[in-house]
């Protein structure tokens, strides 16, 4: 069962995940350092990332997981807040530059292509504090942050991921509040960020086309996040429509701008729409786009970066309290099968990776697909012998051989969440998705292979899975 030749095999993670350093050489303060040092057990035992898995000074550990699996492909975030300290180019911090430097030449000498995140959830507190991603002002600054990346990286990285799911970070940071800062806008807030991250994107990736690509031959794209959903009963005209619902609400609400017309889903339009009728506002809760705007997002996708974790089921849920919310919105429930497994809110469902490239590949023309993010975690304390983990690998990557040859999915990578056991933010260091264990109660935080990492290392060797494991 050999991939595609090139294929990508490659792992992940994220600059506040795994760095440390929280305020070393010069880095600012980001959102994420303020919401953990304010406690109030929003994260799981008040944990924080001020040294996570110290990958700030202990890069040349980390390299040495990458060599030991011999992927082709590493995706890691940039810290904003570790380069323009206050967010702006006012103050360009050298020590930053040099850190993400040696990474990249490190993975280039060793025949490793970066994929590269500019935002991965951590805005420098200094844009928060003006409003973050609820002001327009945010769209120009992270355009100018964006330029400064391509400009002092983009000779030696071709792939660039704008925003780090920007569907799943609008919802619990801005919605919800799960997020710094920690503030619910529930019906509102959400709707704002995405405004104002979709056009961020579309704004970077025109600076990255016109003063960029020619010479840096690179791509762009931003990723989302999706799981696949099921009409929870199969005949039901209801379940059906919630189904359709639930992935115009996740999914197209960010893909469909960006991939076909610059434009949101009508289905969500006119939900939120008559909601927001129903619940007394003037005018829709979801802000609307110029035709100019339109103009501006669409197209604005080099290929398609896709996360998936888990699979749910729908059904219809009328929004019979009134009151204005996201998932009141949408008008679903969902939940799990009571028969599959799961490790916290991961259910394992690896058929459902498939049906979602094969809902990817007819919605949006047959793109280019990166899986830039997919895994399993561990509960703490974890075993390095995680052979029921494997094993939900090694299915995951029987149903991305099958999407690749019988529903002919133009998918060329897919990244393992995480190379490292890291700070999973809410859940501090009490989820473990690495393919290597980290002690956080040793200063040294070594690293020490799950026999999923020695597992994955043997699929890329092959490019594939043995036909009889």
């Amino acid at each position: 069962m050999a991939f595609p030749a090139g294929f990508g095999w490659g792992a992940a993670t994220a600059a506040y995940q795994v760095e440390g350093g929280w305020d070393a050489d010069g880095k600012g303060p980001s959102v994420w350092d303020t919401f953990t040092h304010q406690g109030g057990e929003r994260v799981f035992k008040n944990q924080t990332g001020d040294v996570a898995c110290g990958s700030y000074t202990l890069w040349e550990e980390d390299l040495k997981c990458i060599k030991q699996l011999g992927l082709t492909h590493y995706r890691f975030s940039l810290s904003w807040s570790r380069l323009l300290p206050d967010g702006t180019t006012g103050f360009i911090n050298q020590k930053g530059i040099d850190y993400y430097n040696k990474i990249i030449d490190d993975l280039l000498t060793n025949g490793v292509v970066p994929i590269v995140t500019l935002y991965h959830f951590d805005l420098p507190q200094a844009l928060e504090d003006q409003g973050g991603w609820l002001s327009e002002a945010i769209i120009e600054t992270f355009d100018k942050y964006a330029r400064f990346c391509f400009s002092t990286f983009g000779d030696r990285v071709k792939q660039w991921i704008t925003i780090n799911e920007a569907n799943i970070f609008a919802l619990v940071a801005y919605e919800l509040g799960i997020f710094p800062p920690g503030i619910p806008h529930f019906g509102t807030g959400g709707y704002q960020a995405a405004h104002n991250l979709i056009k961020a994107h579309a704004r970077s990736w025109h600076s990255y086309d016109s003063l960029f690509r020619k010479e840096q031959k690179g791509m762009v794209s931003l990723s989302l996040f999706a799981s696949w959903v099921e009409p929870a009963d199969p005949n039901s005209v209801s379940d059906q429509e919630a189904a359709k619902r639930a992935m115009a609400f996740h999914l197209d609400f960010f893909a469909k701008p960006i991939f076909i017309d610059g434009d949101y889903p009508k289905v969500v339009k006119s939900q939120i729409a008559s909601m927001s009728k129903k619940q007394g506002y003037p005018s829709s809760r979801l802000p609307e786009f110029t035709e100019e705007e339109k103009k501006m997002i669409k197209g604005t996708a080099d290929f398609f970066a896709v996360q998936y974790y888990t699979t749910r089921l729908v059904k219809y849920q009328e929004n019979e309290k009134g009151e204005p919310s996201f998932l009141q919105d949408v008008e679903i429930d969902f939940f799990p099968d009571p028969s599959w497994k799961n490790i916290d809110w991961v259910y394992v469902v690896p058929w459902g990776i498939r049906k979602l490239l094969k809902y990817i590949k007819d919605t949006y023309n047959n793109p280019v697909i990166y899986i830039t993010e997919n895994g399993f975690p561990q509960r703490d304390p974890p075993s390095l012998d995680d052979t029921q983990r494997w094993e939900y690998f090694r299915q995951t990557f029987q149903e991305l051989f099958k999407a690749i040859q019988l529903d002919k999915v133009n998918l060329q990578g897919y990244c393992a969440w995480s190379l490292l056991d890291n700070f999973e933010w809410n859940s501090g260091y009490s989820s473990r998705f690495g393919l290597f264990h980290v002690d956080f109660e040793d200063p040294a935080r070594p690293r020490v292979p799950y026999t999923s990492a020695k597992e994955y290392a043997k699929i890329i060797q092959n490019n594939g899975l043995e036909a009889n494991p």
